[in-house]
C-alpha cells in the first residue's frame, strides 16, 4: 500500500488519488482573482474599474455594440436562421403550409365597425376628401372580410389533417401578424392545432397575433432569413389578397420555382377577381416577358375547401401525396 501524504491543509490522505475539485470554486484564490489593492498602488481600482467598464472588455458575445457592426452581419444571419430552424427540428416541424395576405384584412365585426367611425367622421366633415377615401377604403375590406373567414376555415380544416396537436407533420406557418394571418393560426388555435408565426423585427415593435402557438411563435431580424423558413420545408403557398409584403412573397415564390431554385409546389392565389387585377398574367404572357408554362405555376381557388382539395391533389398527382 502507497503511503498516505499530507495535502496542502496537512491533512494525509490514504491513496494517491487525490479528491476531485470543486467544479467552480476554489480553495485558495488565484492571483488573478483579486484585484491590485490601493494599499500597493493607489490609483489602481480606478483604473481596473475604467478598464471593466470599457465596451472593449465585454466578451463578443455579449456586446451588442459590437454584433450590431457590418463586418458581423454574416454571424447575425447565421444566428437569426439557427435558432429558428433548430427550434423547428426540436419540435418535430416536417412540412408547412405557408400562408400570406394582407394585414388590414380584418373580421367583419371589425370591419363594420371600422366601417361605421369612418361614415361617423365623414358627417361631420362630409368635404373631406380624405375621410370620403377612408369611407371607401373602408367598405371595401368590409366586402375583403370574407377572407378572414376562408382563412380561419383554412387553419381549421389544415389542423385537422394531422393525428392531434401533438402532429406536426402538416403545420401551418404564416408572417405571425395580423389580418388573413392571424385568421389562419387562429382556425388551427381553433381544433387544438399548432401552427407557426415568424414576426419580422422592424423599427416599430411587431406584436404577433395571440393565436401562435407559443414554442413555434419566432422573431426574426432579416426578412431574407424569415423568406429561407417560409419556403424551406413548404409544401403549398397559399396567397390571400394583401399589399406590398403579400405580392413580395409571392413574387418570390414564383420566381424560385419558376427557375427551379427550389422544387415546385402548389401555388394557390385566393380570390380570383382580386389577383386577375392586381397581377395581369395575361399580360406579362403578351409582352414576352413570361413563358406560357409559367402560368401553370398557380392557380386561384375561392374557398377553404377548394385551397385544400387542390393542394391534396397536386401532391397526388406529383406522387408525393400528403395525406
Amino acid at each position: 500500500m502507497r503511503k498516505g501524504r499530507k495535502n496542502h491543509n496537512g491533512f494525509h490522505r490514504k491513496f494517491g488519488i487525490p479528491k476531485p475539485p470543486k467544479v467552480t470554486i476554489r480553495e485558495e484564490q488565484l492571483p488573478s482573482e483579486r484585484p491590485k489593492p490601493a494599499m500597493e498602488d493607489p490609483g489602481a481600482p480606478q483604473r481596473m474599474h475604467e478598464l471593466l467598464q470599457s465596451p472593449n472588455y465585454r466578451p463578443a458575445d455579449e456586446d451588442p455594440d459590437f454584433l450590431r457592426e457590418d463586418a458581423v452581419r454574416g454571424l447575425r444571419l447565421q444566428a437569426d436562421y439557427l435558432k429558428t430552424e433548430l427550434l423547428l427540428q426540436q419540435y418535430g416541424i416536417e412540412h408547412t403550409i405557408t400562408v400570406f395576405g394582407g394585414t388590414r384584412i380584418a373580421e367583419e365585426a371589425e370591419a363594420r365597425r371600422n366601417l361605421y367611425e369612418a361614415q361617423k367622421a365623414l358627417e361631420r366633415d362630409p368635404d373631406d376628401k380624405a375621410l370620403r377615401h377612408k369611407c371607401k377604403c373602408c367598405e371595401n375590406i368590409l366586402h375583403k372580410s370574407r377572407f378572414y373567414t376562408i382563412g380561419r376555415e383554412f387553419g381549421q380544416i389544415v389542423g385537422r389533417s394531422g393525428e392531434g396537436p401533438s402532429d406536426c407533420r402538416i403545420t401551418i406557418m404564416t408572417g405571425g401578424g395580423p389580418g388573413v394571418m392571424e385568421a389562419v393560426n387562429r382556425g388551427a388555435f381553433d381544433v387544438g392545432a399548432k401552427s407557426i408565426g415568424l414576426n419580422i423585427s422592424l423599427p416599430r415593435e411587431q406584436f404577433p397575433n395571440p393565436y401562435i402557438s407559443p414554442e413555434l411563435c419566432f422573431q426574426l431580424h432579416y426578412f431574407s432569413m424569415r423568406k429561407l423558413h417560409f419556403f424551406s420545408r413548404a409544401k403549398a403557398l397559399v396567397a390571400f389578397p394583401g399589399g406590398f409584403g403579400t405580392l413580395d412573397e409571392l413574387a418570390e415564390a414564383l420566381t424560385l420555382v419558376q427557375t427551379r431554385k427550389i422544387a415546385p409546389f402548389p401555388i394557390i392565389l385566393v380570390g380570383q377577381a382580386f389577383w386577375e387585377r392586381v397581377l395581369d398574367f395575361d399580360y406579362l404572357l403578351d409582352e414576352g416577358v413570361i413563358d406560357p408554362e409559367d402560368t401553370e405555376l398557380f392557380w386561384y381557388a375561392e374557398t377553404a375547401q377548394e385551397i385544400w382539395d387542390g393542394i391534396l391533389h397536386w401532391h397526388l398527382e406529383n406522387g408525393t401525396p400528403l395525406i
